[in-house]
């Protein structure tokens, strides 16, 4: 045997997956393109085969899902006879079908200063591009497009939603590239999700990328959002965004706010901390549920491909009848 088949298990420490560093003015060409090329292959080689299938078609016609029955008219093909449905009802039926249609997803991603800070691993903006090529990866092929909005709070920049390579990888390399927020400019998630609400988009799919830090002033737009396509929260936090660490005396500073201040992180602080964070998190979860809105959750300290699979494929059922809802309704 060799010397990796008798080693305890309690020694063997398990490969966690962590997103390329996108940290803006760091990543010349040609470091960005290998960083995004390792990404994608990241996840294709993890997402492939996860989610089986594509969505239903926003209306009826030709296609090969199956749709509702109804009775037999004179010039109706009779290869799309129900011969089920006809037994039952003594009457003729035929099946109608839905037809595929491609799928628009729009991504609004948060890069607001708070995005730009990790303590291990990563940064959460790491982790909010790492998130959009994962959506992109899921919801692209077949003639589906994409699009983005992306916002610092100072800066929203809109991208287009278009088909094919070409298109997602320069979309992917713009979210990377985009500047960091100047110190004391404030995010405004609302806004951003707002700037998807005009025009009116036809229906699709909409995944909001953020650390849901600030108050929630978003939910309204959101829930105007899910009114007309299926939404997906992405929640990206670092472990400090839940509980300080015992170091004795620190100096913290707000980079949305511009505030330094000086801590001690004494036994009370970091209870109070932990309970507000605490606090905070239930009214993100709550605010999302009334918008309908599943939350992925990743965490700078942990393996983010990995969330990604056990959640989608935890989900992959209740996406496919998102869809097959979206589908009914707007026939």
């Amino acid at each position: 045997m060799s010397g990796s088949d008798t080693a305890p298990e309690a020694t063997r420490r398990p490969v966690v997956s962590r997103p390329p560093s996108f940290r803006s003015g760091e990543l010349r060409d040609p470091k960005l393109a290998a960083a995004l090329r390792t990404l994608e292959l990241t996840v294709r080689r993890r997402l492939d085969g996860v989610l089986h299938g594509d969505h239903l078609g926003l209306i009826p016609g030709p296609g090969s899902e199956p749709g509702d029955a109804r009775e037999y008219q004179p010039g109706d093909d009779v290869r799309q006879m129900d011969w089920s449905v006809t037994a039952r009802t003594t009457h003729p039926h035929v099946r109608q079908s839905v037809a595929d249609r491609e799928l628009e997803t729009w991504l609004v991603v948060d890069l607001s200063a708070s995005l730009d800070f990790g303590t291990t691993g990563c940064e959460k903006r790491d982790l909010a591009v790492a998130a959009s090529a994962a959506i992109t990866h899921l919801s692209g092929g077949g003639g589906n497009r994409i699009g983005a909005v992306v916002a610092t709070g100072s800066d929203t920049t809109r991208i287009p939603a278009r088909g094919g390579r070409v298109h997602t990888q320069s979309m992917l390399r713009a979210i990377a590239t985009t500047p960091a927020a100047a110190d004391g400019v404030r995010g405004d998630l609302r806004a951003a999700i707002e700037a998807l609400r005009r025009p009116e988009r036809r229906r699709g799919m909409a995944v909001v990328i953020s650390d849901f830090l600030g108050p929630i002033d978003w939910e309204r737009s959101l829930r105007a959002i899910s009114a007309r396509h299926d939404v997906l929260a992405v929640e990206v936090l670092d472990q400090r965004d839940l509980e300080l660490p015992d170091v004795g005396d620190v100096v913290l500073h707000d980079p949305e706010s511009g505030r330094t201040r000086e801590f001690s992180t004494t036994p009370r602080l970091r209870a109070d901390f932990a309970r507000a964070a605490a606090a905070h998190r239930d009214d993100v979860e709550k605010a999302l549920r009334r918008c309908g809105a599943p939350r992925l959750t990743l965490r700078t300290d942990g393996d983010w491909i990995a969330d990604v699979v056990r959640f989608v494929t935890a989900r992959r059922h209740t996406i496919g009848s998102g869809f097959t809802n979206t589908a009914r309704a707007a026939r």
